[in-house]
Formats: structure tokens, sequence, C-alpha cells
């Protein structure tokens, strides 16, 4: 595989514009969670209109576990707005006119001379977009579904969330202590701070 595109690998901060034509770079989507990468080959194939559906349909989940999307299709903005509205994504759409993606990753699709996609891929990133897992999706078995999607975020969100288990001996005496730097969406505030803006939990 190309560098960029193997487990371990600090995937390219790409930046391009947005279906609102605004300049996004992928680390500023990102933030600190993580993020489902789905590089498509564009509007006009079926079989992204298929995984996008499923991907909105599973979005609610994804939004509540603070995790992050980003898309980016070949389209030019108007194209990847149309794309987007489409699906009924409510994650960003970048425009790749340009083939930089493909060009940069080595995965021009060099069947479809016509179109000039790129071989979809969808990856799964923790934070600072270092790869977790790869799907390549140029037959549509290959692209993961929610359960394998799931099974990925869960193992980032494990490895990442010191509070993924607020049993861990210490935790509590650090919270305690109104020390929240170890519990994620409290740090900056004293855990009474904390307890009284999100009495829910996470």
């Amino acid at each position: 595989m190309q560098p960029g595109l193997n487990p371990g690998d600090t995937f390219p901060d790409f930046q391009l514009p947005d279906q609102t034509r605004k300049t996004r770079r992928l680390s500023e989507i990102q933030g600190d969670d993580p993020m489902i990468l789905t590089l498509a080959r564009g509007a006009y194939c079926p079989k992204e209109h298929q995984q996008h559906l499923e991907l909105a349909a599973f979005y609610p989940k994804i939004a509540v576990a603070y995790t992050k999307v980003a898309t980016i299709t070949p389209d030019p903005p108007r194209g990847a707005q149309e794309f987007h509205d489409a699906v009924g994504a409510q994650w960003p759409f970048l425009s790749d006119v340009r083939r930089t993606v493909a060009q940069g990753l080595g995965i021009e699709e060099y069947t479809d001379p016509s179109h000039q996609p790129m071989i979809p891929h969808t990856l799964v990133l923790a934070p600072r977009l270092v790869v977790h897992s790869v799907y390549n999706g140029y037959w549509f078995w290959g692209r993961p579904s929610t359960d394998d999607l799931w099974r990925d975020l869960r193992y980032i969100t494990r490895q990442i969330r010191p509070d993924w288990d607020i049993t861990t001996p210490g935790l509590r005496q650090r919270w305690d202590a109104g020390d929240t730097t170890q519990f994620y969406g409290h740090h900056g505030t004293t855990s009474g701070e904390a307890t009284e803006q999100t009495p829910n939990g996470v």
C-alpha cells in the first residue's frame, strides 16, 4: 500500500474546499476525536450513494459518540453539494477536482479513464490522522459495514479516552480532588462544575 494507507501511518492533512466552498483541513475537521474518512469515486457511482446513505443513517450514533466524518470526492463543489444533499449527509464533503488525493496516494482508478476517479477507500482514523484501519472499496463488499465501523471506533475510543471505564482505580480520586483532565469534555472545569453542566455524563 502507498504511504498514508497503512495502519499506523499518518494520513496526509489535505486542505480542500467543502461543498459550501469553504477551505477545510482534515485535521481541523477531526479535532481530537476519531474520524471516518471516505474517499469516494464521485456522485455518479451508485455504490457511493448506497454506502453514504448507510453512513447517513448511522450518523446519529456517530455524533453522540463524539466521532467525526469527512468525505473526499472528485466532484466540483456544486456536485459535492448535490451528492451531500442527496444522501442526507450531516458532515463535510470535500471537493478534489484536481485529483490531488488520488495522485498523492497513488490510488487513481485506471480502469475508468472517463471519470478518472480514485479507488474508493474508507479509513478509520485515530486522533492526529493516525490510520487505524483501511477498507478498499473497489468492490462493494470491500467496504465496511456499520458493524465493522463500530468495532474499529470502539477500539480507538477505548485507547484514547482515559475515562472509558470510570471504575478504573484512581479516576474517582482524581475527580474528587477536582482534577478533570482525564475526563472527556470536562477539562478546564472543576468536578462540581462538570457535574452541574453535564449531569448525564458523556
